[in-house]
């Protein structure tokens, strides 16, 4: 067991101006629903290139407003990669619906356009009203043929961009982010402390849709309706000789309480504004895997790359033949354990969790089992140092030259 500092596979990058950020904001009048909530909107949208954001209190929580704002429910069916975290498909429960799970691509982890054409053509297609593809590591997927399979069978596009908040696609129009919705009708992030920023706990939806914009920022406030131009009774609203009355608002259909407060904006707001320079050193990290472990293949290798994207990279996962390693996953994240360095698995298919597994006899899928057999995640985050990164690399090779 080593005596040097642990390194964790991820962790948040918190500066002196995020923490003098969260202190303005705590000494204001306002510690919810304040100024800082349309701010920290309206700046994002306008940094992924979207009409509106909204932002909410868990990427999960956006995952649950977007399927509530497009009136998904009981009579519906969602498609979701069988490999991503949890909260894709949970969303889908969430709001009643039946989850229908794609494979991916087992070097990339990625949803596949044959894999949603196998389940667009399998029975009970009719009830698919939206396709949930998720940006995995932080790589953007090239969406516009989803779209096009979608838009056949009637249901839309709604991207989890968990993972790749500033990410994007590289076209022969120019470069479009992730959360643009340029082939979707939302976009959903989380600001998790992993994330590429953060606001401790929080997410945001994006979209270009004022109908749904308005849904959104309504669901996410127990669903209430301020406006009195939307009150289904307007007499209620009025005294008698017609005087307004301030207080007074409708609930229509149910809401939760998924706001986003002022100070965890106010953190946003701080992140946001150097999401680019944390993206950069995320990339210059990947990079520099990339080249210090290229001569492990194909024992170890890093997923394989897709073309168009700039990736934001979340998460570094290299693809990993334990067998030839000649140790099982556990005991090869022991031995880096053993020498400081943090590791993770994302993720296990979802159609192995329990809750998951009686819903329906799932066909194989052997690219998410390759993938999944294969994955694992090694430190990445914008403060990781030159010297970390060596450390992480040395201990790499060392355990797998043990085999």
């Amino acid at each position: 067991m080593t005596s040097l500092p642990y390194i964790p596979f991820g962790r948040q990058t918190i500066d002196a101006d995020d923490v003098a950020a969260v202190v303005e904001a705590l000494q204001s009048n306002w510690l919810t629903t304040g100024p800082r909530v349309k701010q920290f909107d309206q700046a994002l949208a306008l940094r992924v290139g979207a009409e509106y954001a909204a932002c909410c209190s868990s990427g999960t929580a956006g995952l649950h407003l977007a399927l509530m704002a497009l009136g998904i429910g009981p009579s519906d069916a969602v498609v979701v990669p069988s490999v991503t975290f949890l909260a894709t498909a949970n969303a889908v429960r969430m709001v009643g619906a039946r989850v229908i799970f794609t494979d991916v691509d087992p070097d990339t982890g990625l949803m596949r356009l044959e894999d949603l054409e196998r389940v667009v053509a399998a029975p009970g297609a009719e009830q698919i009203k939206v396709v949930i593809p998720v940006h995995l590591n932080g790589q953007c997927m090239d969406l516009a043929p989803f779209k096009a399979v979608a838009e056949r069978i009637g249901a839309v596009i709604v991207e989890d961009g968990c993972h790749a908040l500033g990410a994007a696609r590289i076209t022969d129009a120019g470069i479009v982010p992730v959360g643009a919705c340029q082939h979707s009708v939302m976009t959903v992030f989380s600001f998790h402390p992993t994330k590429n920023m953060t606001t401790g706990e929080g997410g945001a939806v994006t979209t270009n849709d004022p109908a749904l914009y308005r849904a959104l920022t309504r669901l996410r406030s127990h669903g209430l309706v301020y406006e009195a131009e939307d009150h289904l009774y307007p007499e209620e609203s009025r005294e008698a000789d017609g005087a307004a009355k301030p207080w007074y608002y409708e609930m229509a259909r149910l809401g939760f309480n998924y706001r986003l407060n002022d100070f965890q904006c106010a953190l946003g707001l701080s992140q946001l504004a150097k999401l680019d320079k944390m993206v950069a050193a995320r990339q210059r990290l990947a990079v520099h895997y990339d080249q210090a472990l290229v001569d492990l293949a194909p024992v170890v290798r890093p997923v394989t790359r897709i073309s168009g994207s700039w990736p934001a990279w979340h998460i570094y996962v290299i693809l990993c033949d334990f067998d030839a390693i000649g140790l099982h996953r556990v005991r090869f994240m022991g031995r880096l354990r053993e020498q400081g360095v943090g590791s993770q698995v994302h993720y296990m298919p979802l159609y192995r969790h329990p809750y998951y597994r009686p819903t329906r006899q799932w066909p194989p899928m052997p690219g998410a089992e390759a993938y999944y057999q294969r994955c694992l995640s090694i430190p990445m985050f914008p403060d990781l140092s030159d010297l970390d990164q060596e450390r992480v690399i040395t201990t790499v090779r060392d355990v797998v030259g043990q085999r």
